[in-house]
């Protein structure tokens, strides 16, 4: 085994690395999530205060992504994902302080930190992957990114269970030192493994060029946008929160419970060329019009789930059964999501158009994240589904601007 990951193009095995690198993150973002929402709900915070606590890790990972995507084709993706890890651990050792100390403020400007830490780490892994596949190989790109990404959410699926678990048996401060130790040490790794420039531009970037000039790139963010604060509007806040108190779940059952849907819809992301039937030896190239299709069946099941939790119809079958057919229409459009921004992106400095994409997205999960409390607090869950509907159906919307046939797509990326 040894000598075959020796044999591998060194390119191959920086991106290895890089990857490894972003699933142990991932476990211990997965895991700060949940440690944060449950322990501050215990502490006696609303929904509202504890959306808040969210608010600068998505509003900086806002910036992140746009300057991150700069860094990532000046300096190259290893330094800016060694920089992330190395952050991430500073923001974990943060929050290991006593409960009175941890002030609202406070939790903000170490998820703040925590915020930059981790959109560094994915838009060097999902930039990465624009290297090892050639430009003809459209249904192999689209499997490897797949891959990825279904990977990394299956592990923060269980880095949520994890969250639930630690608080119950280290605490909250302890469970935050444990990370923090674990993450060290995968960074010391990565300080010595990394090596090259992975995604370094050979053109140097300017400053002003983290904006996309791309048509299709800007549609693409913009729908990116809708799409995932659709999914955070009720999942982030509302959910948890809802389970715990409307079910009187505890946090082995909250922390379980939202781990297997994650875990679940990783599988399906990975999954997903063959659900639609686009796999690497498939003649059917994946195309803008396959993301319009799945995102308009995807609007059907909030809107469902709503109808069923006004009329009280069997609201726990309802909310789960209908939350695991969404966590596998949602992972579907991801995936494609996810496959179009690399393609669409250009190849010298790939990660200036992956960070503005991803820049959309974290945008969408700040709206999502404040509007989940926001809204579960003053009107109900409900409520929240109602706005996820409308924000798929604009995401769809969107997406019938973006170019259908291949030619237009490679004109977008050059």
């Amino acid at each position: 085994m040894l000598s075959k990951l020796a044999n591998l193009p060194q390119s191959l095995k920086q991106y290895l690395i890089i990857t490894g690198n972003y699933w142990g993150f991932t476990l211990t973002d997965g895991a700060l999530r949940m440690l944060v929402v449950l322990h501050f709900h215990q502490l006696g915070y609303n929904a509202l205060s504890i959306a808040m606590l969210f608010l600068f890790y998505e509003i900086f990972g806002v910036v992140t992504n746009l300057v991150g995507g700069w860094l990532g084709a000046k300096w190259g993706l290893n330094r800016t994902m060694n920089i992330g890890l190395a952050m991430q651990v500073i923001a974990l050792l943060m929050l290991a302080i006593p409960n009175e100390l941890l002030t609202i403020a406070y939790v903000m400007a170490a998820q703040a930190l925590s915020g930059i830490a981790k959109d560094l780490n994915k838009m060097s892994a999902k930039s990465s992957i624009k290297f090892l596949v050639s430009g003809n190989e459209n249904n192999k790109l689209y499997q490897w990114i797949a891959l990825l990404t279904g990977s990394k959410n299956a592990l923060k699926g269980i880095g949520f269970f994890l969250g639930g678990v630690l608080l119950t048996v280290l605490g909250f401060s302890n469970a935050m030192t444990a990370m923090a130790a674990f993450l060290f040490c995968l960074w010391c790794f990565s300080l010595f493994a990394l090596r090259g420039d992975i995604g370094k531009a050979k053109n140097k970037p300017k400053f002003k060029e983290m904006f996309s000039k791309s048509h299709s790139i800007n549609v693409l963010s913009a729908a990116r946008l809708f799409l995932f604060g659709a999914r955070d509007v009720w999942f982030v806040v509302a959910l948890p929160v809802f389970l715990a108190q409307i079910f009187d779940w505890n946090h082995w059952w909250v922390g379980g419970f939202m781990a297997s849907w994650v875990i679940a819809y990783g599988i399906v992301q990975s999954i997903a060329p063959k659900i639609t039937g686009n796999g690497e030896h498939s003649k059917n190239v994946p195309s803008s019009r396959t993301a319009v299709k799945w995102a308009a069946l995807l609007t059907l099941i909030p809107a469902l789930i709503a109808v069923a939790l006004t009329m009280d119809f069997y609201i726990k079958a309802s909310l789960i059964g209908g939350l695991l057919v969404f966590g596998a229409l949602f992972a579907v459009n991801s995936s494609l999501h996810s496959y179009l921004i690399v393609r669409f992106a250009g190849n010298d400095g790939v990660s200036l158009d992956v960070g503005f994409y991803y820049m959309a997205n974290a945008m969408g999960r700040l709206i999502g994240t404040v509007l989940s409390g926001l809204i579960y607090q003053a009107y109900g869950l409900t409520a929240c589904l109602w706005i996820s509907t409308a924000f798929i159906a604009l995401a769809t919307l969107l997406s019938l601007k973006l170019p259908s046939q291949d030619s237009d797509a490679n004109k977008a990326s050059s």
